[in-house]
């Protein structure tokens, strides 16, 4: 049960009251200080601050980094960089240094990467690399094991390398090599799945087209990591085109996702339109071509030209997804009516976590119904109109 002094302590701090009266201990003053130099307002109404002193801020950030673990140090520097306006101050290659990466901080050096001064671009790449270098060692295994159901499993071999072995088959013609002394199969037949490289005809196409507007920017940088990671994977063709009111296609980069990412622009307007036209340009087989359109739906180019084009892509075959968000949230701002319009054509509407992305592609390159997946997974689909 919590102590009368430690309910006072608790109080006194979520006040942040600056009194040296307060009867704080040392440590929590200056935990104090640290929060209402972001938190609180004086009687001016003026919230309090840092000053444009780099020192200072390097100060403060060892102070939240002290007293918090990461997630939280990693949510109070976002809202240092939003509320005290300190992305001119992460110009200074020794105070980025400092900043505790994560995807956030990712998206704002690509936001502002055109105004970086030269001295700062080589510390801001390091940032960059090192929260790629760390998603990929989450995501890209799990990612790639997933996949497996790309492989052709119609052809089977008794001489499988140890990851194509099909264990289930194997048990089951083992199973009179049964040891009951040490509880185990001895296997003297091995079955496993047959790789053959398949030609281009049969290849799975991946289109990634991701919208890359300012709003869209944590599903940016994970459909980065995601789109190098497929294009790794044997049997896949994957191509990534980003898009606001242009287009770039990125498809060049994909063996190194840090240059995918200084090869994004965040901001700016959308034109899902023109980056659909783009894709139906690169449609060789319709049938084996998955389509993921990673958008909120905000259109502002020809929204009835984007549904029209979004019917003719899927009547030809092409397998559309539309992803309202690939982030740690999953929960979307997004346009409600084109969500329903384009799920009406038959498509699967919804947003997901990076780590529902995996299973999702396995899903759709296995010729799931996405729609059942998702509802399997309890993911909340958007209903057709």
């Amino acid at each position: 049960m919590t102590s009368a002094n430690e309910r006072w302590r608790r109080w006194q701090l979520a006040l942040g009251e600056e009194d040296d009266e307060n009867g704080l201990a040392d440590r929590d003053r200056r935990m104090n200080a640290a929060l209402s130099a972001l938190y609180n307002r004086g009687p001016d109404g003026r919230r309090g601050g840092l000053g444009a002193s780099a020192p200072r801020v390097a100060k403060w950030l060892g102070d939240i980094r002290e007293f918090f673990p990461a997630p939280l140090v990693q949510i109070v520097q976002k809202d240092a960089l939003d509320r005290l306006n300190l992305k001119a101050l992460m110009f200074e290659p020794e105070l980025l240094e400092t900043f505790e990466a994560d995807i956030h901080l990712v998206a704002d050096l690509i936001a502002l990467r055109s105004a970086i001064p030269g001295k700062t671009l080589q510390t801001a790449r390091q940032v960059v690399r090192k929260v790629v270098d760390d998603l990929m060692k989450r995501l890209a295994h799990t990612t790639r094991e997933t996949l497996r159901g790309a492989l052709n499993r119609s052809q089977r071999t008794r001489r499988p390398r140890h990851a194509d072995i099909d264990w289930r088959r194997t048990i089951e013609r083992n199973l009179r090599l049964y040891q009951p002394r040490y509880g185990s199969i001895v296997p003297e037949t091995l079955i496993g799945h047959a790789r053959r490289a398949k030609t281009r005809a049969e290849l799975d196409h991946v289109v990634l087209c991701v919208d890359q507007s300012g709003s869209m920017a944590e599903s940016v940088v994970y459909s980065s990591i995601f789109a190098a990671v497929l294009a790794s994977v044997p049997g896949l063709s994957t191509k990534l085109v980003c898009f606001d009111t242009s287009i770039v296609d990125l498809t060049e980069e994909l063996a190194d996702p840090v240059e995918v990412l200084f090869g994004v622009q965040l901001g700016g307007g959308t034109d899902i339109n023109a980056a659909l036209a783009y894709c139906e340009k690169l449609v060789e087989n319709p049938a084996k071509t998955h389509l993921i359109l990673i958008t909120d739906l905000f259109e502002g180019g020809d929204a009835t030209q984007m549904l029209t084009r979004a019917a003719l892509l899927k009547q030809k075959g092409v397998n559309l997804i539309v992803l309202l968000a690939l982030s740690d949230s999953g929960h979307p701002s997004y346009d409600a009516n084109h969500a329903g319009l384009i799920a009406s054509l038959g498509c699967p509407v919804f947003a997901c976590t990076p780590d529902q992305f995996p299973p999702l592609m396995a899903a759709a390159l296995t010729g799931k119904d996405l729609r059942e997946w998702a509802a399997s997974e309890e993911i909340a689909l958007i209903r057709g109109q």
